[in-house]
């Protein structure tokens, strides 16, 4: 009924009516006026009182006419009051387009020129927002969607500018508001708008230079001593070392006890020697080309191996176990298999929340933003038998893939665009300083410990070498080049800051490097007496049970298969019943059931009861069976149901499996995502956590594990021979002659026995099935 109110203004009256009732000196003396008028039960349209026209007389007007007339339109002072809330809210939304992000300043240079229109970085475009120069002294109230005010409620717009700018548009780009979450999103803003909130103690500091100078000096000596050996080193990112110490820091204070990563070639030999801990001269050996393999099979590149160890975090004292698994040269193909892992772990731990184990996974911008895998690995986060609760991603941002830079490697903005479609909250930062990415990496760890989601780390770096170190980058990229040579290392710049700060002295910082190269010179030492290869040193997941500590496999002999009938029969029963009360089933499925009931009586079976009775009999011995694939709860062909749908119900299930013994294992039958490349790594790294349980993955049909091949030509058949990993993972991929088709009438399988055997004269390579003998074709 205020004819100077509107829909778009109610949010905003409404925050100052409530301030008032609080506090009525807290509001504009107009609105005082307003309210009071209002809550003394003024008519509709008259508790705002215009201003009397000029011609009237100061003598005549009341006291409170003379108090309106005084102040300025309350028209204009909403206006105004809406026009900063949406000149904060642009700088929550945009304000990263504008932040310095790039070491080298390229990427800000090719951003500034396409700036949206409505970003505020300069009082020249105030007016985009109905305000000018003249405001920028005035004091407005800000709105509960910001914390710029800290423990003020009201401050200058020049200094609600000037604090939006600190914590927007500096070295920290944050990308939240697409982030469907209140709380979330209110949780992030406290975090970066909160003033002086990025503080660091003289100490956190010393540990933050300690830890560059391993990194960078690290590479230094793999460099003087091996200068014509490939190493995919870190240089121009550095701050990557700090940056996962700092993650994994915080995660333990928040509990979390086992820490499985994945990552590609680019800084794999510094994290292992710097953050997993592995021992140096470990990791020295492997230049040596004399160093012959105590296993057999074809090994593969040092900075392709894995790792596992466990030790004392010094931070928070706690113990902590590390794991980093093994990667071809597919960059992203460890995505899946790491989530697998890691929700194996949680499982056989009991940790339904991910409060214990948890993941870390490394990319590079280009891999991240080309690879499908990424997408279908995203998509699988929030999956019911697939979350791992949070994962915390760090892109290691050359600005280049190889030789292509980012205009020709993606058409999004950023290569970390991908994470949105899940809502994982991105975090932007120029990796030049150190104590931004540490800040970030602080938010991310713990804002995945809180919200129990994914979260992206996208450290804006260089590539100071070629692809790798014999690859001559002016090639390709000559301008950058040219820049990344004049470029000051990272480790230099942050000394030099800390100096000026009198944090430490020359001779102190001095002294640090000196202590790491001695460690260095001591360990390469010791490398020499390393002759032979063990690759029991760099096992990602040691199976206790069937592997001694020094890596050799135990004797074991193989049970009895056998079954009783009667635990056949009593399987069979369960198959064929609903084992839940007022539990109503399909009417073609009662069908179903009842013929099972009657195979059981007459001692018959077919494929769908063999493998309920196989299933059934693992579970009574203690072995968890994980099912996952396209539809594998009902089965693709409609045999299988293992999973009963009340009909009155809604998602009300059942999984008869489950209730066969009192003390069974567990059995997990999940539908999948529709995917094949990104379930199957899944379900492989699920199978690699331990050898004591039956992890099977089914493709619909046989020849659709084509679009799943990398994740078998890269882990399961060559996984041995590269680095001696056995995996349990069984395949299951249905074909037949059923008239549909030449593809779907074969999973291929003398592919795979090719695949696995090293004498080519026993299964030679051809694509007809004609030569190959009837056993093999069965």
């Amino acid at each position: 009924a205020e004819p100077f109110l509107s829909g778009t203004s109610s949010n905003y009256v409404e925050e100052m009516y409530y301030a008032w009732l609080e506090n009525p000196k807290s509001v504009h003396k107009s609105w005082d006026i307003f309210f009071r008028n209002a809550n003394a039960g003024a008519a509709p349209g008259t508790a705002y009182q215009s201003p009397p026209p000029l011609s009237t007389t100061l003598s005549t007007l009341s006291q409170a006419q003379f108090l309106v007339q005084a102040q300025p339109n309350v028209d204009k002072l909403v206006e105004d009051h809406l026009a900063v809330q949406s000149l904060i809210r642009a700088y929550q939304i945009r304000g990263h387009h504008v932040a310095q992000l790039d070491p080298l300043g390229i990427l800000d240079a090719d951003l500034d020129s396409s700036l949206p229109a409505d970003i505020i970085t300069s009082t020249d475009k105030l007016g985009f927002y109905g305000l000018d120069e003249s405001d920028l002294d005035k004091v407005f109230h800000l709105p509960t969607t910001t914390f710029i005010g800290g423990n003020e409620s009201a401050l200058p717009l020049r200094e609600i500018i000037r604090r939006l700018e600190m914590a927007y548009c500096q070295h920290i780009g944050v990308e939240f508001m697409f982030i469907n979450d209140l709380e979330q999103c209110q949780w992030i803003r406290q975090k970066f708008e909160t003033p002086g909130i990025m503080q660091f103690t003289n100490e956190e500091k010393r540990t933050l230079l300690a830890r560059l100078v391993r990194s960078t000096r690290f590479e230094e000596f793999l460099h003087r001593k091996w200068s014509s050996e490939k190493r995919f080193g870190l240089e121009g990112c550095e701050v990557l070392i700090p940056a996962l110490k700092t993650i994994i820091d915080k995660s333990s204070e928040k509990g979390v006890d086992y820490v499985i990563m994945g990552m590609p070639h680019r800084g794999r030999l510094n994290v292992l020697a710097n953050v997993i801990r592995k021992e140096l001269e470990q990791i020295f050996c492997q230049f040596d080309s004399k160093l012959e393999a105590a296993d057999e099979g074809s090994g593969d590149v040092k900075y392709h191996l894995g790792m596992y160890h466990r030790r004392i975090n010094r931070v928070t004292d706690r113990n902590i176990t590390l794991s980093l698994v093994a990667n071809p040269s597919h960059l992203e193909a460890a995505d899946p298999v790491v989530q697998g892992k890691t929700k194996a772990e949680q499982f056989y731990c009991g940790d339904t929340e991910g409060k214990k184990v948890m993941s870390i996974l490394l990319h590079g911008d280009a891999a991240f933003a080309g690879q499908g895998i990424v997408y279908e690995t995203f998509h699988l986060s929030d999956l019911p038998s697939y979350t791992t609760h949070g994962t915390v991603h760090v892109v290691v941002n050359n600005q280049i893939g190889f030789t292509t830079d980012p205009r020709m490697a993606r058409s999004s903005p950023y290569p970390t665009d991908v994470a949105r479609v899940v809502n994982a909250p991105i975090f932007h930062v120029n990796a030049d300083d150190p104590e931004a990415v540490v800040y970030v990496c602080n938010v991310a760890a713990e804002g995945r410990s809180t919200f129990h989601k994914d979260v992206v780390v996208d450290l804006v770096c260089y590539r100071r070498n070629g692809h790798n170190e014999m690859d001559e980058p002016m090639f390709t990229q000559p301008l950058m080049y040219k820049q990344i040579r004049k470029q000051k290392p990272v480790l230099q710049k942050y000394a030099e800051l800390l100096i000026s700060q009198g944090v430490v002295n020359q001779p102190e910082y001095e002294e640090e490097i000196a202590k790491y190269d001695k460690i260095c010179e001591e360990a390469h030492a010791r490398s020499k007496d390393e002759k032979i290869l063990h690759i029991k040193h760099w096992l990602d997941s040691p199976w206790p049970g069937f592997f001694t500590l020094d890596g050799q496999p135990r004797s074991m002999t193989c049970p009895s298969t056998g079954l009783n009938e009667e635990d056949l029969t009593h399987i069979g029963q369960v198959a064929s019943s609903v084992p839940v009360e007022d539990f109503t089933i399909h009417g073609g499925l009662s069908r179903i059931l009842k013929t099972r009931g009657e195979m059981v009586k007459n001692r018959t079976v077919d494929w769908a009861l063999a493998e309920y009775m196989a299933f059934g009999s693992l579970l009574k011995e203690g072995i968890h069976i994980r099912l996952s694939g396209q539809d594998v709860e009902r089965g693709t062909f409609s045999h299988r149901h293992h999973v009963l749908h009340d009909q009155n119900v809604d998602k009300r299930t059942c999984i008869p499996m489950n209730h066969l013994w009192p003390n069974q294992a567990p059995y997990t039958v999940c539908n999948s995502s529709l995917s094949e490349y990104g379930v199957l790594g899944f379900e492989l790294g699920f199978a690699m956590a331990s050898p004591n349980a039956l992890v099977l993955w089914e493709a619909q049909f046989g020849d659709f594990h084509n679009t799943a091949q990398c994740i078998i030509d890269q882990f399961i058949c060559p996984g041995q021979a590269k680095w001696v990993r056995q995996n349990g993972i069984v395949l299951l991929l249905p074909h037949g002659m059923e008239g549909m088709g030449p593809e779907h009438s074969s999973a291929r399988p003398e592919r795979f026995l090719q695949m696995c055997n090293d004498d080519p004269d026993v299964f030679p390579v051809s694509s007809s099935h004609a030569e190959l003998s009837p056993a093999l074709r069965c």
